[in-house]
């Protein structure tokens, strides 16, 4: 599944994937990966993007199970 949240977060501060990658100490292909849904981060960099994006695991990782 897409992580449009962070994506939305990143482009909210006005930060590449690049910048992301760089602040988080990974390649900006991981970032893209994570983004596209292709690759599941681990916790440890979950919580690494929250720091930088400034948000909660909630507001960019949390799936919400329940369908609309």
């Amino acid at each position: 599944m897409k992580n449009l949240r962070l994506k939305a977060a990143r482009a909210l501060l006005d930060m590449s994937q690049q910048e992301l990658a760089d602040a988080v100490h990974v390649s900006r292909q991981t970032i893209s990966a994570i983004e596209k849904g292709d690759y599941n981060p681990t916790i440890r960099l979950c919580r690494a993007i929250c720091r930088v994006l400034g948000r909660s695991l909630d507001e960019l990782f949390w799936e919400d199970d329940q369908a609309d």
